[in-house]
């Protein structure tokens, strides 16, 4: 291609009705225009979106079982009392104990098959993903209840997902569910199962009322006793029903099947896998609720690649002290905690010079952000951030928000102070979770990225507010392998949300934001000047997410400033030099730095060649201009080792 192809990219602040211009949509080189009138992330075959990242984990039961193969008995759900340290379990053992409580439920009546609904009312905890993964182990679906839907919502979901099972974690929550029953409000509910202790009182309430209480621990005992193998589901099958409280009327189920949710978390792993790809080092503080998709997506990523899940204590002003303890890598936040962190950051600064002293140090921390630097070993980080970042455990390197808009203000400055990568993404529940996410290397703010690489996103006119697409403004529409099926036994709302092209309509308005395209060329002009390459040529794959290059040494000069590097040898044998290849690297990238290119684009690898692109070997025009498609061909083995040896 003469241009690597890049057109808008969606970025978007998300607002429930469409009052006002909420979404900004940044272009990048990551997204081009699709036939059907969506932009596209370029990170995927350009023939059709990405479904699933790895080829061994396919559906949620598949992917906790990569991470146990990954993991094998490697601590997996942490948690802890007040002043104590983590305690773990381990994948083998939450495996078992998933097995258990699944055959427990089979052997009570439950059935393996996707129109079994089990509901789980529970605060984030091990037992939650013990009791998502039991049903996932049997094709069986998992319907999540939440406090602040409020009782008349508890009720409406129980009855239209037909649920007589629910699994919850404390005495008071069951009582609830009880006093629905004997009110003849839920009278499908026959069964609850409980994570913490309770007494008999509850057991001859429940009695009265019709209903089996159980400890989950019998349960899972009688799973044992009557072991069944695991049934495991298809990537089609319904895996859960996420009910999301609209502005008006019951709340929605939305109908995500196990392909729905691999393909939006496949989508992220795609954007960012040579950036920071998630590993069994890798550890997640869990506070926001797993009722939600945002949460229990991030989770799903961790526990894929044999990482650890830790959970909070279940009180909010305990965060700060179970940040310290588990020292996270991963932190899925809402803007509302991080705009917490930024005032109390600057409360605490209580003088207008150390106000801008702060300022002052985030500027010149943010210019090297700018500039694709994140680190936290800096002397602003020693004077000034090192205490923050202390507070939050000290090993992050990855901040995820969504959910709402981030301010840029607070965004920039946290960014430069807390050392690792913040990234903001843009969704909502009829999508998984997130469509578009930050680039990595563009750390701009007031936009939330481009699409990801399982979505189609394209705006539609809504002329009674006076949006049109012609402008670049417009309703955010989505399409790809992560949007829903529907919703549960509503086809009016769902006719409403889903068109007949399969395009969901979020009911949010955004903006494409200007854009700008990778110019290789451009990139080349600046890489000529390093003092020992003679030709190059720089390459940009739309199934990866960075670029790579050829590079011909001149064979006068590089000896001699090898030399000067303390590299020997002749032309050919330095060519297959390594140290050679990582001083040449070095030295385009400074010289990209220095004229102001983005990290993104950057080389990221190189392979240097040792005989000249000429019009002999059909590698220049008679005008000695590059023949781009011939250099594809000609490289295209060692572009493939390029990207596949670039660390993870």
């Amino acid at each position: 291609m003469e241009k690597m192809q890049a057109q808008e990219m969606m970025s978007g602040l998300r607002i429930p009705e469409m009052d006002e211009l909420g979404q900004f949509f940044r272009s990048l080189p990551t997204s081009t225009l699709h036939e059907d009138g969506g932009h596209r992330s370029m990170m995927g075959d350009s023939s059709k979106l990405l479904t699933h990242y790895h080829d061994d984990a396919r559906t949620m039961y598949e992917v906790f079982q990569r991470g146990l193969h990954i993991s094998g008995d490697g601590p997996c759900l942490g948690s802890r009392l007040p002043n104590q340290p983590y305690k773990w379990i381990s994948y083998k053992e939450v495996t078992a104990r998933a097995e258990h409580l699944g055959s427990g439920l089979l052997h009570q009546g439950c059935q393996p098959n996707p129109n079994q609904f089990i509901g789980v009312f529970a605060q984030n905890r091990p037992e939650w993903i013990i009791s998502e993964l039991a049903c996932y182990t049997y094709s069986m679906v998992v319907v999540p209840l939440y406090d602040t839907l409020g009782p008349d919502a508890i009720r409406f979901i129980i009855n239209t997902a037909d649920i007589s099972t629910v699994i919850c974690d404390k005495v008071e929550k069951a009582q609830v569910l009880l006093d629905n029953v004997e009110r003849k409000e839920t009278p499908g509910l026959r069964r609850i199962i409980l994570m913490d202790d309770f007494d008999s009182a509850l057991v001859e309430h429940a009695k009265g009322c019709g209903v089996h209480v159980q400890a989950m621990q019998e349960v899972e005992a009688l799973g044992r006793e009557h072991y069944r193998k695991p049934v495991p589901p298809a990537p089609d099958d319904l895996s859960i029903v996420c009910f999301t409280s609209g502005t008006t009327g019951n709340p929605k189920g939305v109908m995500l099947t196990h392909g729905n949710v691999v393909a939006d978390f496949s989508g992220f792993l795609k954007v960012t896998d040579k950036v920071i790809f998630p590993n069994q080092d890798d550890c997640l503080i869990s506070f926001l609720p797993l009722a939600h998709m945002f949460e229990r997506l991030i989770e799903s990523v961790v526990y894929c690649h044999g990482g650890r899940i830790g959970f909070y204590q279940g009180d909010i002003r305990l965060l700060p002290d179970d940040m310290k303890a588990l020292r996270p890598t991963i932190f899925p936040v809402v803007p509302r905690l991080l705009n917490r962190m930024y005032d109390k950051i600057f409360s605490q600064a209580n003088s207008p010079l150390k106000r801008w002293l702060l300022n002052f140090a985030a500027k010149r921390k943010g210019a090297e952000v700018s500039s694709g630097i994140i680190r936290s070993d800096s002397i602003w980080d020693k004077i000034f951030f090192s205490k923050i970042q202390a507070s939050l455990g000290g090993r992050l390197r990855m901040i995820i928000t969504g959910a709402a808009p981030t301010s840029p203000t607070v965004l920039g400055f946290l960014r430069a102070a807390l050392g690792c990568q913040v990234y903001e993404a843009y969704g909502q529940t009829e999508c998984t979770a997130g469509c578009t996410f930050t680039t990595p290397g563009d750390w701009t703010t007031g936009h939330v990225g481009a699409p990801l690489p399982c979505n189609l996103i394209k705006l539609v006119d809504v002329p009674e507010k006076n949006y049109f697409a012609s402008k670049g403004e417009g309703e955010v529409c989505v399409k790809g392998p992560n949007v829903f099926k529907g919703y549960l036994k509503d086809p009016e709302r769902t006719a409403e949300t889903l068109d007949a092209d399969g395009w969901l309509h979020s009911g949010d308005i955004g903006k494409w934001l200007p854009g700008e395209y990778i110019s290789p060329e451009k990139i080349e002009n600046i890489y000529i000047r390093s003092q020992p390459v003679a030709q190059l040529y720089v390459h940009g794959d739309s199934l990866q997410s960075c670029l790579v290059g050829i590079v011909v040494p001149d064979p006068e000069v590089m000896p001699e400033w090898a030399k000067k590097k303390g590299i020997l040898g002749i032309y050919k044998d330095l060519c297959k030099n390594t140290e050679l290849k990582k001083a040449i690297l070095e030295d385009l990238v400074r010289l990209g730095k220095a004229s102001g290119l983005h990290s993104f684009e950057q080389v990221k690898n190189i392979y240097i060649h040792n005989e000249m692109f000429s019009i002999e070997n059909g590698l220049l025009t008679p005008t000695l201009k590059a023949k781009r498609p011939e250099l594809k061909e000609f490289f295209k083995a060692k572009i493939d080792q390029l990207y596949s040896s670039i660390s993870m």
